[in-house]
């Protein structure tokens, strides 16, 4: 019990310690001012040269989604994530070793050519979250979390990172053991995850690219604003164009569907007139019953 405590203990503290480190030195690997580089980016080109021109600078939730940006990468770790999940994957291991596992790793794919790794896991990572992408729109309990991700109702590249902390959660525990089982190493999943972010910043941004045969294989914004259509026919009631950084796996799968130049299509989900519009009450969407979380985004204690 003291190995937990003292992991959950240094979980913390050495976050913190990452956290003001990655503010306080910039460098070419800190993640926190990639973020900013990177988000700046695509403010600037939808600014210049907007795809729904008649769409605010600042559109609706702007500032909501900005916020859900350092949440999600940041504070959400610091709060709980990162020590109960150092928690988890040691009584994992543990548990593994009770019956002689003592090591995931399948393929020694780091001691190939720096390409290959890197291209081996972004791929089987991509993959997985296809799936788990499709898991959230099949699953009714699952969904009612990642309807915080779909109450965006005006796009734009900052929306990507708006969704329920129950998101991350069910992210990293199903992809974690094929990336144990390659075993990719912290750089270069540093590196997968910046062009990752990138492409999911301009997936969900107001702005335009041609990207000719290419957009088989990278999701875009004129293929993504359809997952986020109100109005689906009801043969796709589960939702269209799941990919998150490759769209070659809806067309492999057949769940691509584009039919026609969605650039002013009403976003949102039935009922998302009705879904709550502040931090606090989305984040207990699916947590708690709706009565007690009107109180809670109210201020109020909720009655037992």
């Amino acid at each position: 019990m003291e190995k937990y405590w003292n992991i959950i203990v240094g979980s913390y503290t050495g976050y913190w310690n990452y956290l003001v480190n990655e503010i306080l030195h910039p460098s070419w690997h800190n993640y926190f001012y990639w973020l900013l580089l990177v988000s700046a980016f695509f403010f600037i080109l939808e600014w210049v040269k907007p795809w729904r021109k008649d769409q605010s600078r600042f559109r609706k939730d702007f500032w909501l989604d900005f916020f859900y940006m350092f949440f999600n990468f940041f504070l959400f770790s610091l709060i709980i994530y990162n020590a109960v999940s150092n928690s988890v994957v040691n009584l994992f291991n543990d548990a593994l070793a009770v019956i002689g596992i003592n090591n995931l790793l399948a393929f020694e794919v780091m001691k190939w050519p720096m390409w290959s790794h890197l291209l081996i896991g972004f791929v089987v990572r991509d993959f997985v979250q296809w799936w788990v992408h499709r898991l959230l729109h099949r699953s009714p309990w699952l969904w009612e979390f990642h309807k915080v991700h779909h109450s965006v109702e005006q796009m734009g590249f900052a929306a990507h990172l708006r969704y329920h902390w129950m998101e991350n959660v069910v992210y990293r525990t199903i992809e974690y053991i094929p990336l144990a089982l390659i075993g990719i190493g912290l750089r270069d999943f540093f590196i997968i995850h910046i062009f990752t972010l990138a492409v999911g910043h301009f997936n969900h941004s107001n702005i335009k690219v041609p990207l000719g045969p290419f957009k088989y294989l990278f999701n875009n914004p004129q293929m993504h604003i359809w997952h986020h259509a109100y109005d689906l026919p009801r043969e796709r009631g589960y939702g269209v164009n799941f990919g998150i950084t490759l769209s070659i796996w809806d067309y492999l799968f057949k769940t691509d569907y584009i039919p026609y130049d969605g650039r002013d299509i009403k976003l949102g989900f039935p009922g998302v007139e009705q879904f709550p519009h502040d931090f606090v009450g989305q984040n207990l969407h699916g947590i708690v019953p709706e009565h007690k979380r009107e109180k809670v985004s109210a201020g109020k204690e909720p009655t037992k």
